[in-house]
């Protein structure tokens, strides 16, 4: 996810910023590199817990429960927002979670990852959330590549840029060999595709947005890494219990809840499960389609997926498609509808919120999956992923966190926005 958090978790890349010239036999380069900065464990987890709140900077998933929003800061934490009134919402603490991306709540008891842990949190009180629970290496994915090796003893906790000017012999293999580069700096891009999801706002659940990793299903909580779905028994909240991972495939980016299935989204497909037994999910059935980044929702009959372009997509659709899924062994193909650079989208009714990338937040009639109506398009704002809940829609765009009542659909109002920190 980029700055509001479309920065993309996938593959590490050294970018470099370097300007050359010869005096003679010489070359001066300057280019940027980024340090690891390292806590101790103790230190760590000594601070999961309600601190003050900080300003957003590269927000990513969203979480409702309750009056509260649930706000990822993308590696650092999570931002907590008493939403009581949607037009003045309030920052009221920051949680502290080095490498965390995705979350879940049930009850008093939030989920979160932490790098390859998972950690459980006590939010009761959101002002003094305590940390419960850390069972340690269950999304063992969660690490870094190229020539990055980091230091296990430690916790990482964040980067530093450094710039730097070097003179060397012109062609002598320079930087491009990387002779200057340090084994233990890196300049590096997020690693996950995350995004929210939807288990409907009824308690003791809350609900998440369309690019999650994590979803909960009465007492159990389900997790995808890109190839595999975990499960995990949460009858009692704090005390987890890890109960076994099923191999999908790979690319696997998001996870949907509906009544007893799990809609999976990948890169090349739909996976459907069913979770009749919660403790042994079964694949019933897949939907295939062009590769692409693919987040994706679901009713009683039809499941909604967006499908993008873009180089961590690896492909070149940017389309809607709509898939029956009545009878879940055979998905079948209903319509797709063009868009720019679909992102996350929400169902409420027949209401079908999409995040359009650049080309903003739509809002459709989805009445007749034959013929959707484009009721309202909110533009200036680039959209990454959205929750609709009676006549609010919660949004995930590059400025901040905006709100939006859609009660009338064909004059949709700001509520409210956050903004980013410049």
């Amino acid at each position: 996810m980029k700055s509001i958090s479309l920065l993309r978790l996938g593959f590490i890349s050294v970018f470099i910023v370097m300007f050359s010239s010869c005096i003679k036999d010489q070359c001066i380069q300057t280019y940027s590199y980024y340090l690891p900065v390292y806590k101790t464990t103790a230190e760590v987890r000594a601070n999961i817990k309600s601190n003050a709140p900080r300003k957003m900077e590269n927000t990513g998933k969203i979480y409702i429960y309750g009056r509260y929003i649930f706000l990822n800061e993308m590696d650092k934490g999570i931002h907590i927002i008493d939403n009581s009134n949607p037009a003045s919402p309030q920052k009221i603490a920051f949680v502290d979670i080095p490498g965390n991306i995705d979350m879940a709540v049930k009850g008093n008891t939030l989920y979160a990852d932490a790098f390859s842990d998972l950690i459980v949190l006590d939010i009761t009180n959101p002002l003094q959330v305590s940390l419960k629970k850390i069972i340690e290496g269950v999304f063992p994915n969660r690490i870094y590549n190229n020539w990055f090796v980091q230091d296990t003893s430690k916790v990482l906790t964040d980067w530093v840029r450094r710039d730097t000017t070097v003179q060397m012999d012109c062609g002598g293999g320079g930087f491009f060999g990387f002779s200057t580069m340090k084994a233990d700096a890196i300049a590096f891009n997020n690693n996950s595709t995350g995004g929210p999801q939807s288990s409907g706002n009824n308690s003791p659940f809350g609900m998440g947005g369309s690019m999650a990793r994590f979803s909960i299903l009465n007492n159990h909580l389900y997790t995808v890494t890109t190839a595999d779905l975990n499960v995990f028994s949460i009858t009692d909240p704090v005390n987890p219990v890890f109960n076994k991972t099923v191999p999908i495939g790979w690319n696997i980016e998001t996870i949907y809840p509906f009544r007893d299935r799990l809609f999976i989204g990948s890169t090349s497909g739909m996976f459907i499960f069913s979770v009749a037994d919660p403790n042994i999910p079964v694949q019933i059935g897949r939907f295939e389609h062009a590769r692409s980044c693919d987040p994706v929702v679901a009713d009683d009959v039809n499941a909604f997926i967006t499908l993008r372009s873009g180089t961590e997509c690896e492909g070149f659709s940017n389309q809607l498609d709509i898939v029956n899924v009545q009878n879940p062994a055979t998905p079948a193909f209903v319509k797709t509808y063009g868009m720019s650079n679909p992102h996350g989208l929400s169902k409420d009714g027949d209401r079908l919120l999409i995040c359009d990338g650049k080309a903003g937040l739509k809002i459709y009639d989805a009445s007749n999956v034959q013929d959707l109506r484009l009721l309202y398009t909110v533009t200036d704002i680039e959209t990454y992923d959205v929750i609709a809940w009676k006549g609010i829609a919660l949004v995930v765009a590059k400025g901040g966190l905006y709100q939006y009542d859609y009660t009338n659909p064909l004059a949709v109002k700001l509520l409210s926005k956050m903004e980013i920190a410049l």
